[in-house]
């Protein structure tokens, strides 16, 4: 296999649960020769669905890797490809895999278009800056409608859609593509399952549209080349395909057009022509930026290393799974070579690790190798401190790259082990499942002595309980789900002080920190340049030496320890500025956990000065319903104190986008089937955190105590 760069592509296919990607990957698996025969996800034979839990749902929940090879006009590639989850409670394993990809292809549902978790995917993609490709799949489906998908690409995700591909014919009449840069149309044959295909003549009642069609694909693509927009203002009719290939791989590769192409995975229509669209679009590790960092010793000094395999080396790890054998860590090389045997160091926790082996996965299947070159994704075997996001880089050129952002859990359940054995089998398999998945938090309540675990929905708590039960073998029970508050504050309260002094005889205790809090969003923080960490900003203001410079961290400690544990109700504190303006200290009896306390103290009396509230997370909640259950759903919404902040007719299904708190959606799926005799389907993502009404503070803190 080609080991150049430019004969490598990193991809990912990512897109809106249900709209067909494991189908995707699974087809492109059996035409690449990777699997000699395909794997249906409605069978719970797929590849890339190898957990048990994945094979009885028919979802992803964990990214799958895999490695396979891709000819195209006599030239070997190779394609690392990353299956994504579409459920938005494993939003992560999307967000981890983005992180590390050159290129995505996006996968639309042929009739449905956008839906709700194609945007969040598609944000996603925008934040790391990854080119995409768009495959309008399921056009085999009755009611698929490619124009209708295509526009909606438009107006949902203002995307410069440019179409390379268009159908002929849709629902049960689909047969075939026509591409519009060769204009020859391409039918695939049923008899051995879309392995062979065969290019004609454009049919003549689709001449026009395609003629239609390949000039406006002109028109993108002279926009996005200077050389194709000489050509196309001089001499149209001396363009030549290669140009316009040219044109769309350079604004794919700019991110300022998105090619777009069709088919049906589950007919085998298409397939080919998306891996063909990943080879001569999306880029090749080369093609992308040199990959930034800072100085481990100065954060300051930034950074970069070239996609180059003479370079020091230098790799992300975004996976960590636990495996009999130790743990598998999934890393990506972005510059040097690794050589198994090769000791490595995590600038981050200045810790130095063992590479005892690098393995090129298929799914759960592994291929042994000796080294690993810049520009590949491989796992690796040895890393004992190395975790989601961390660097692992060579000891004499150290650098930390670009850390991954995760959201914070929004709901949480207690969980308790049924057994004394259980307790002990249970801490290590919560620390495997942090370890593996750093959306996942768990914490021991000392007062209650219960163990709280927190995640993204309900669907991800049930699957963590099921893998502690089933794959783990720990008994537990398990408490209903609870909604994961927060705190803030709603006013200012300027100079408040925290006084610890204890005196028993012999040298006592003493510490004074004086406070002021006012509310700062992430936002705001970010204007200012202020670092914002938990949700809390601390500034020193200290002037005078009031307090010696030793003491500051132990206050801002304090204050921090203080913050996350609430004051309300035991909620985490966010959103808050802190500044220390005063204080004092004594020359004997000030120590570090004097200090600690008083930060403490001042904190919390501070925050109950400033009118303190609970927020609570809203959810953004998208239910598509038949027209005539539009007032039974729109009425619920209200009752569960949501509100509809975007309403569209699609056919005679009408799309409603709405805002709820969380609190108010435990059960909402069974309850929208038996409203709508089962007809609406409804996918809900984390939205943001609002102030809780009074009367519902008030319910919600005297049910926790």
């Amino acid at each position: 296999m080609a080991n150049e760069l430019q004969h490598v592509r990193n991809i990912g296919i990512c897109a809106h649960i249900d709209a067909g990607k494991t189908t995707v990957t699974e087809r492109i698996l059996y035409y690449t020769g990777r699997n000699y025969k395909i794997g249906e996800v409605h069978q719970g034979t797929a590849t890339m669905d190898f957990l048990q839990e994945e094979q009885e749902r028919g979802i992803t929940i964990q990214s799958a890797a895999t490695t396979c090879p891709w000819t195209k006009d006599g030239i070997e590639y190779k394609v690392n490809l990353i299956d994504t989850p579409g459920h938005v409670d494993f939003t992560i394993e999307v967000e981890r895999s983005l992180r590390v990809l050159d290129g995505a292809i996006a996968v639309f549902d042929g009739k449905e278009g956008v839906e709700a978790q194609s945007e969040t995917v598609w944000r996603q993609a925008d934040r790391y800056g990854v080119p995409r490709c768009c495959f309008i799949n399921k056009m085999d489906k009755m009611g698929a409608d490619w124009e209708f998908s295509f526009n909606s690409m438009k107006t949902r995700l203002g995307a410069n859609a440019i179409a390379i591909q268009l159908p002929i014919g849709k629902g049960e009449t689909f047969k075939g593509v026509i591409d519009l840069v060769t204009m020859t149309a391409t039918y695939w044959s049923p008899e051995d399952q879309g392995v062979t295909f065969t290019e004609t003549e454009i049919p003549a009642e689709l001449r026009d549209s395609a003629e239609y069609w390949r000039s406006e694909l002109i028109e993108k693509a002279a926009e996005m080349d200077d050389t194709l927009a000489e050509v196309f203002i001089t001499d149209p009719s001396k363009i030549t395909n290669e140009q316009i290939k040219a044109a769309i791989r350079k604004g794919c590769i700019e991110q300022k057009g998105f090619p777009v192409l069709c088919g049906s995975a589950l007919k085998n229509t298409g397939v080919q022509k998306v891996l063909d669209a990943a080879v001569d679009y999306l880029p090749n590790p080369t093609e992308r930026p040199d990959t930034m960092g800072v100085n481990p010793d100065d954060i300051n000094q930034k950074l970069s290393r070239p996609h180059d395999a003479s370079a020091p080396f230098s790799a992300l790890v975004f996976k960590v799974v636990s495996d009999t054998h130790g743990d598998l860590t999934y890393i990506r090389v972005y510059s040097g070579t690794l050589e198994k045997g090769s000791r490595v160091l995590n600038p981050g926790n200045g810790k130095k690790e063992n590479v005892s082996r690098i393995f090129e996965m298929h799914a759960r299947d592994r291929n042994a190798l000796d080294e690993v070159r810049s520009g590949n994704i491989v796992a690796v075997i040895g890393l004992k401190s190395s975790y989601t996001g961390d660097t692992i880089c060579d000891p004499d050129h150290p650098i930390i790259l670009e850390r991954m952002t995760f959201p914070e859990p929004v709901i949480s359940m207690s969980i308790e082990p049924i057994t004394s054995d259980d307790k002990k089998k249970l801490g290590d398999a919560l620390t495997t499942i942090r370890r593996e998945d750093p959306s996942f938090r768990s914490n021991y309540n000392d007062e209650t002595g219960e163990t709280i675990i927190a995640g993204m929905g309900e669907l991800h708590l049930e699957i963590i309980k099921n893998k502690l039960v089933r794959d783990m073998k720990v008994g537990v029970n398990v408490g209903k789900p609870r909604v994961s508050y927060r705190e803030t504050i709603t006013a200012v309260a300027k100079d408040v002080r925290g006084l610890f002094k204890k005196q028993s005889g012999g040298r006592g205790q003493f510490g004074d920190a004086v406070l002021t809090v006012l509310p700062c969003t992430q936002a705001e923080a970010d204007e200012l340049k202020l670092p914002m960490k938990n949700g809390i900003v601390f500034e020193d203001k200290i002037a005078g030496g009031v307090v010696p410079r030793e003491f500051i961290p132990s206050i801002e400690y304090g204050v921090r320890q203080a913050a996350a544990s609430g004051v309300l109700g035991g909620y985490p504190l966010i959103n808050v500025r802190v500044q220390l303006v005063f204080g004092s200290y004594h020359d004997v009896d000030s120590s570090q956990i004097a200090f600690e306390q008083a930060g403490m103290l001042a904190l919390r009396e501070a925050v109950m000065k400033a009118r303190p509230a609970l927020l609570e997370p809203i959810m953004k909640l998208v239910v598509t319903t038949p027209d005539e259950f539009f007032g039974n759903v729109s009425g619920d919404i209200a009752s569960r104190r949501g509100s509809i902040i975007d309403s569209e007719m699609r056919g005679n299904a009408r799309l409603l986008t709405c805002e709820v708190p969380l609190s108010e959606l435990f059960g909402y799926t069974t309850t929208l089937r038996s409203m709508t005799q089962g007809r609406a389907t409804s996918s809900m993502e984390p939205s943001m955190y609002r102030i809780m009404p009074e009367k519902l503070k008030e319910l919600v803190l005297a049910s926790n105590k």
